[in-house]
């Protein structure tokens, strides 16, 4: 786990995230400025300065978090106990026969309250 120490914001940080941006922006001017070249070429260009982008942004306080955030969130999804098959199938089932079962039970109130309505008032066929 990262240290606290290590989470600080330097003051560099601004510096880093101005360079990453400015370079990613180049990639992408790059990858549009040389339509003429093969669509491999520039992806594998994109992809390479997507990496140059990542790793500068790691380098600061902000992108140190948020790396620590998505490990901490990956250890904490290896602890869910997830359903089995036959739990999913049984819970989708009862789900929809629960649906169905509301829908008959407000379709039959909404007909009683139109032929009351209907009784009362002398309004429609």
């Amino acid at each position: 786990m990262v240290s606290k120490a290590e989470l600080q914001d330097s003051s560099n940080d601004k510096f880093k995230l101005l360079a990453a941006a400015a370079i990613g922006v180049a990639g992408l001017v790059a990858f549009y400025a040389f339509a003429d070249q093969s669509l491999l070429m520039r992806v594998i260009m994109l992809l390479v300065v997507a990496a140059i982008v990542v790793f500068i942004v790691y380098q600061t306080g902000r992108g140190k978090r948020t790396a620590s955030f998505f490990k901490d969130a990956r250890t904490e999804v290896r602890k869910v106990v997830w359903p089995t098959r036959a739990e999913t199938t049984q819970t989708t089932l009862t789900v929809a026969v629960l649906v169905i079962l509301v829908g008959l039970f407000l379709w039959m109130f909404d007909s009683i309250l139109s032929y009351l309505f209907r009784l009362l008032t002398g309004i429609g066929g």
